[in-house]
C-alpha cells in the first residue's frame, strides 16, 4: 500500500464518522443539559442526529481535498467524479414506499398472512412481518421493504411500550433479516447488484444459491426473538381499524410509480421524472394522503452520499485485505468489515479482484449480507430504519444506541452465519 494524502486523510475521517456514530446517544444527552433553544442545544442535537454523521465528515473531506490541492477545483472534481445513484434511488424509493395506500397494502397482506399463524394478533402479526416483509425486499427492493416494515413496526410496537430490550432485539432482528431478505433476485440487494452482472449472477442462481437459506435463517431468527420476548405480546392490545380503505385505482397508480422506480434504479434521469409525476399524482389526492416523508428520505440520503464520498478512497486497503483472505478468513473477513464499512462498497471492491474462485465469491457475499445488521452503515436500507424508528415512543429523547443495535442483531446474525456457512 502507498497512499496519497488525500486517501489517508479519507481514512483518518471515516474512522471518526464510524466513532461519531456510536456518541451520538452521548451528544442527545449532552443537549439536554442546555436551555432549550440555545445554540448549543441545537449543535448538540443536529451532532447527535445519526443520518448527519457522515455527511458532516464527508463536507470535512471535501475541504480538506481543496486545502490539500490547493485548489477548490480538485474538491469539485473529486465529487464529480463519484455515482450517488445508489443515495438518489434511496430517497426516492423511500419517499415513494412510505406513502400511505402501499403501506396499507402491504399491511393488508401481512395481516392475510398472520391470520394462518395460530397466535394472538401481536405475536401472529409480528412474525409475519419480520418474516414476509424482508423476503419482500427481493421484489421491490431492500430500501422500499425497510421503509415499509419500520413504519408498521413503529405503530404496531414501537410506539406502543414495549420495552427497550425487546425494541432492540426487533431493530437488530429487522436489519439482518432485511439484509439477508433481499438476495433471491440479483437486483435488489445492493451487495449483490454490485456483482451480479460480472460474475453472471442470475435470479435462479440466487434463489438456488442463496434464497432458501435466507428465507431459513429469516424466519428461524423471527422465531426465536419472538419466542424469547412472547410475554410481551400479551400486554398488546390488538391493532384498531384504521378507517377508510384505499381506492384501488389510486393503490394502483402507486405500485406502478414504485415498480417503474425499481425498473430504472440505475437511470436518475428517468427515476426522478417518475418521482416528479409521482409527486403531482400525490398533490391531486391529498384527501387519501399523509405527508411523505422527505425529511427522512433526505436525510437518509445525506448518510449515503457522505458514505460513498468517504468510502471510495479506502479501497487502497480494503482491496489487499480482501485478496489476501481465503474461506473462513474471507467469510467472518466480510461479515467484520460489512461493520465498518457499506457491505455494497466491499462486495464491488471485491468484484475487482481478477480470478476469483466462485467459492470464495460465494463468501465475501454472503459474509457481506450475513453482517448486514451490526451497524447503521452496515446495509445501505439501514439508515431508512433509524431515520424512521428512533422517533418512536421507545427511542425517544436519547435516540438509537449503536451498541445496543449492535447486541440486538447477534443473535440473528449468528443464526445467518449458520445457514449461509456452517451449512453451506
Amino acid at each position: 500500500m502507498n497512499p496519497t494524502p488525500v486517501e489517508l486523510l479519507a481514512t483518518v475521517l471515516f474512522a471518526l464518522a464510524v466513532l461519531h456514530t456510536f456518541c451520538v446517544k452521548r451528544f442527545a444527552h449532552w443537549a439536554h443539559q442546555y436551555p432549550s433553544g440555545s445554540v448549543r442545544e441545537h449543535l448538540l442535537h443536529f451532532l447527535a442526529e445519526t443520518e448527519v454523521v457522515f455527511g458532516l465528515w464527508a463536507a470535512v473531506l471535501f475541504l480538506g481535498i481543496a486545502a490539500l490541492s490547493g485548489s477548490l477545483r480538485a474538491a469539485v472534481d473529486y465529487l464529480e467524479g463519484l455515482k450517488f445513484t445508489e443515495p438518489q434511488f434511496v430517497f426516492v424509493i423511500m419517499v415513494v414506499a412510505a406513502t400511505r395506500p402501499v403501506v396499507a397494502l402491504a399491511e393488508t397482506l401481512i395481516s392475510l398472512a398472520a391470520r394462518l399463524i395460530p397466535a394472538r394478533e401481536s405475536a401472529a402479526f409480528y412474525l409475519a412481518a419480520l418474516f414476509l416483509g424482508p423476503l419482500l425486499g427481493s421484489l421491490i427492493t431492500e430500501p422500499a421493504a425497510m421503509t415499509l416494515l419500520a413504519l408498521l413496526l413503529k405503530r404496531r410496537y414501537f410506539d406502543r411500550g414495549i420495552s427497550r430490550k425487546f425494541a432492540y432485539a426487533t431493530l437488530g432482528l429487522l436489519f439482518v433479516n432485511v439484509s439477508i431478505g433481499g438476495t433471491l433476485t440479483h437486483f435488489a440487494a445492493p451487495p449483490v447488484l454490485m456483482v451480479a452482472s460480472k460474475w453472471n449472477w442470475g435470479i435462479a442462481f440466487m434463489f438456488e444459491t442463496f434464497g432458501w437459506r435466507a428465507a431459513a435463517a429469516s424466519g428461524m431468527a423471527t422465531l426465536i426473538v419472538a419466542a424469547r420476548f412472547w410475554p410481551e405480546f400479551n400486554r398488546l392490545d390488538a391493532e384498531p381499524d384504521r378507517g377508510a380503505r384505499m381506492p384501488v385505482w389510486l393503490t394502483a397508480m402507486h405500485l406502478a410509480c414504485l415498480a417503474l422506480v425499481v425498473a430504472f434504479a440505475h437511470h436518475p434521469r428517468v427515476f426522478f421524472g417518475v418521482f416528479l409525476l409521482f409527486l403531482g399524482l400525490v398533490t391531486a389526492t391529498q384527501r387519501y394522503q399523509q405527508p411523505l416523508k422527505l425529511r427522512e428520505g433526505l436525510l437518509v440520503g445525506i448518510f449515503l452520499a457522505g458514505l460513498v464520498t468517504l468510502g471510495s478512497l479506502q479501497a487502497y486497503w480494503l482491496k489487499p485485505l480482501i485478496q489476501r483472505l481465503t474461506g473462513n478468513g474471507l467469510f467472518f473477513g466480510a461479515t467484520g468489515l460489512t461493520a465498518i464499512t457499506d457491505n455494497a462498497a466491499l462486495t464491488y471492491l471485491g468484484s475487482l479482484v481478477p480470478g476469483m474462485p466462485d467459492d470464495f465469491k460465494y463468501a465475501l457475499v454472503a459474509g457481506a449480507v450475513a453482517g448486514g445488521g451490526l451497524t447503521v452503515i452496515a446495509n445501505a436500507p439501514n439508515p431508512a430504519g433509524v431515520g424512521i424508528l428512533q422517533g418512536s415512543k421507545v427511542f425517544a429523547g436519547e435516540g438509537i444506541s449503536p451498541l445496543g443495535l449492535l447486541l440486538g442483531a447477534l443473535l440473528p446474525t449468528v443464526v445467518a452465519i449458520v445457514f449461509f456457512w456452517l451449512l453451506h
